[in-house]
């Protein structure tokens, strides 16, 4: 079965763990535009998917940096309009990040700011183990190990 299959059907499941997962963005660095600009990145696949005691779902995060720059866009657009949506409290820039970046000290060579980047992908994979979690309690997770594997 193709990625886009298996993810298909479980569209449900992703829809219960995105409401239960709101907290955790919420009380991240980002905003809820900045986590579905990360999430629309972000590949999910099942690690060892041909044994069921070592199987499980991973975030594969490879796409990201290419869109963490775009997060700060998302800021300085919030900002702009005065904080909507967004709390100014856990902004990812700032005058310290600016000092940062001058300096050399808070971006790799290509821009992306590597603290923002590993705070992305370890929210993604703590997504990732919730969503696996919920298909365990549902009782559909076998099945679903299985079409992926198809």
């Amino acid at each position: 079965m193709s990625n886009s299959n298996w993810t298909d059907a479980i569209v449900g499941d992703r829809m219960a763990v995105d409401r239960q997962f709101n907290e955790q963005v919420h009380q991240s660095q980002f905003s809820s535009q900045q986590w579905g600009l990360i999430m629309t990145a972000t590949e999910f696949e099942i690690e060892h998917a041909d044994d069921p005691e070592e199987a499980r779902i991973v975030a594969n995060t490879e796409k990201l940096k290419h869109i963490m720059p775009e997060l700060d866009t998302i800021q300085s657009q919030m900002a702009a309009m005065g904080g909507a949506g967004g709390s100014s409290t856990k902004s990812s820039g700032g005058i310290v990040s600016s000092i940062k970046n001058a300096l050399g000290l808070g971006s790799s060579s290509d821009g992306v700011d590597d603290e923002q980047l590993a705070a992305a992908k370890q929210l993604t994979q703590a997504y990732a183990d919730l969503l696996q979690s919920h298909l365990e309690e549902k009782g559909t997770w076998e099945q679903v190990r299985i079409a992926y594997q198809e």
